[in-house]
């Protein structure tokens, strides 16, 4: 329950309904250090400048070639002033082209190749690859591969992200070159063109022109019968119970005769739809909750046009999370909040909650956060070509046009695993003939949103360019937040193999708080490792608990000293957000309609439909 004193009912603006507000005791003026950004002097024809540099941009896939320059000609000269490097690299290129030409001369069945694919390259799975010619062409592939891992490995005085930046964009060449994107060298295209006497061709040609017209035009097909969101994927019974400009929020129907007395609230990313958490019956994680006698409520954010271009990270502060608490407060008065964020939401729940902590506010009973950053060091491969020329060359597009276009972020997350998500995808539909068999997971991962230009810029340049959360710097209101100010319990949860958040990354908000704080490393990817359903085969996780005020461990040997558990995390943090409940009691209503929150629609309503 709140402290008395802090609550008290204000009027919203424009004669709204009135809500519940927690007032913010008057505290201690942290002071703010000086911003590192350097500000840049407004000249007369900066119009034509910017315009410009969009116009450039939308050719590059908004990409800054300034980076990609840098990086190559900061390694060559670097690699020109280390004789013995380069006489390495020549003995690597020696040592794998005799390797090559003992195996293409014995041709023993015997020996195995000298070069294997990396473990998550399954381009070479079929089992005609392992037979001449094609065991050449894989093979000379595989060996130019390691020759260029090596090349591009650490060089003493090249900056470690120079290092990574080179060795991204020789992965990207060599994946476009790789036999199997050619029908020719591609075993399994010519045993398919024999099968179906060319007709794997010509269906292919079909995919082809209708995937340049898509793109040419920005047509979206439905998704396909049985994939449908609002009947057959996010389709957990509730009721949309508040509508702002920025997001709805649903609260789901209960599904047990009572409930545990303090409600979830879900921050989902508003990089994309919110139903990923609500994806099919079988996994989703908000029908899960429903069914272990939660209380569930679920942010829906809009998909925004040009005229939200000046929506800032605050608005969705202000008026998305903070806006979702106090509508929760009236419909379940007197009840401290667990609050859930996933991706950015997480992001923006952590900010939220630091916030509050620093404002003595009490409203959250917890914080959980899954596949969340708080620290942006460690980024990944997002992070590799996120300097001020390509933060400067993203803001002057959406000055442009007013956000991030969705084929624009799509090509991004793409290009981190194009082996998988580019070329074997395009083998499958141009020269096998074969349409993408729809999932679950597949039509959402398609229904992305768009960014509004001043919170994209604000997230890109203060959290991912600057790291101003974890170091101290990002102000709220004129006043700095600090992470360890968060008293409330938290859980963590990372994934293994996650390429937009790695796992070490996640972990760092154990560097940065010091509350009781509990920690999951679970199997699988960004998405993969976080629907992870009870039943689910082949998971596991691991699980460690650190009570407040215990000392930092990093996270080199934490692995080692915590044993996989097989099964879902789920259940842990079922388990987990009741013991931190209050005892079950009677389920409260669907809104609020004396406290003007009455239900508008079913979920999940009108935003995710947005296109």
């Amino acid at each position: 329950m709140q402290k008395a004193g802090r609550a008290q009912v204000q009027k919203k603006k424009s004669g709204a309904r009135p809500i519940v507000q927690a007032m913010r005791p008057v505290v201690a003026r942290r002071s703010e250090p000086p911003a590192v950004t350097v500000e840049v002097p407004e000249h007369r024809h900066q119009t034509l400048d910017r315009s410009v540099r969009a116009a450039r941009a939308r050719f590059s896939a908004g990409l800054s070639t300034h980076a990609f320059l840098e990086a190559w000609v900061d390694w060559a000269m670097h690699l020109s002033r280390a004789p013995g490097r380069q006489l390495e690299l020549f003995e690597r290129a020696q040592e794998n082209a005799l390797k090559l030409t003992a195996f293409m001369v014995t041709r023993d069945r015997d020996t195995a190749p000298p070069f294997a694919p990396k473990a998550f390259d399954h381009r070479f799975d079929h089992p005609l690859w392992s037979r001449f010619p094609y065991l050449g062409w894989q093979q000379g592939f595989l060996a130019a591969q390691d020759w260029w891992d090596a090349a591009t490995s650490p060089l003493r005085g090249l900056e470690r992200r120079e290092t990574e930046r080179t060795r991204f964009m020789a992965r990207q060449a060599l994946d476009l070159v790789s036999p199997s994107n050619f029908p020719v060298s591609n075993p399994e295209i010519v045993v398919e063109t024999v099968r179906t006497k060319g007709r794997n061709m010509v269906d292919g040609s079909h995919h082809l022109a209708r995937d340049i017209l898509k793109t040419l035009t920005q047509r979206r097909d439905p998704p396909p019968e049985g994939f449908r969101p609002g009947k057959d994927l996010a389709c957990t019974p509730g009721k949309v119970v508040f509508r702002n400009a920025l997001c709805e929020l649903i609260q789901y129907e209960p599904t047990t005769e009572t409930v545990r007395p303090e409600p979830i609230l879900i921050v989902p990313a508003w990089i994309m739809k919110y139903y990923i958490l609500d994806l099919s019956p079988q996994n989703s994680l908000v029908r899960f909750l429903v069914s272990q006698g939660f209380t569930v409520f679920m942010m829906s954010w809009v998909n925004p046009k040009a005229d939200k271009a000046g929506l800032s990270l605050e608005d969705y502060r202000r008026d998305g999370v903070l806006a979702a608490l106090d509508a929760i407060n009236e419909i379940v008065p007197g009840r401290r909040v667990h609050a859930m964020g996933y991706c950015l939401g997480g992001t923006m729940l952590a900010i939220a909650a630091a916030t509050m902590a620093r404002d003595a506010v009490d409203r959250l009973a917890t914080v959980t956060l899954l596949a969340a950053q708080v620290d942006f060091v460690e980024a990944g491969e997002l992070l590799l070509f996120l300097d001020e020329s390509q933060v400067a060359v993203l803001e002057d597009l959406m000055w442009d046009q007013g956000f991030l276009d969705r084929p624009q972020m799509t090509r991004t997350f793409a290009a981190i695993r194009a082996e998988d998500l580019i070329y074997s995808r395009a083998v499958r539909r141009y020269f096998l003939g074969r349409e993408d068999l729809p999932s679950d997971i597949g039509v959402w991962n398609t229904d992305t949103t768009r960014m509004p230009a001043r919170m994209h810029g604000e997230y890109l340049r203060g959290l991912f360019l600057e790291n101003r959360l974890s170091a101290g710097r990002f102000a709220v209101e004129g006043r700095v937040i600090a992470l360890k100010d968060i008293a409330v319990p938290m859980f963590v949860v990372a994934t293994e193999t996650d390429h937009i958040a790695p796992w070490q990354s996640v972990y760092k908000a154990q560097l940065f708080t010091d509350g009781d704080l509990t920690f999951v490393l679970t199997k699988g990817g960004h998405n993969g490792g976080i629907l992870s359903e009870p039943g689910h085969p082949g998971r596991h996780y691991r699980i460690s608990h650190r009570p407040a005020g215990a000392p930092y461990a990093g996270p080199d040997g934490w692995i080692e000293r915590h044993d996989p558990k097989d099964g879902s995390w789920w259940p842990e943090w079922s388990s987990w957000l009741a013991a931190q409940s209050g005892p079950p009691v009677a389920p409260p209503e669907i809104g609020a309609v004396a406290r003007g929150l009455p239900p508008l629609a079913d979920a999940p309503c009108s935003y995710i439909h947005q296109v």
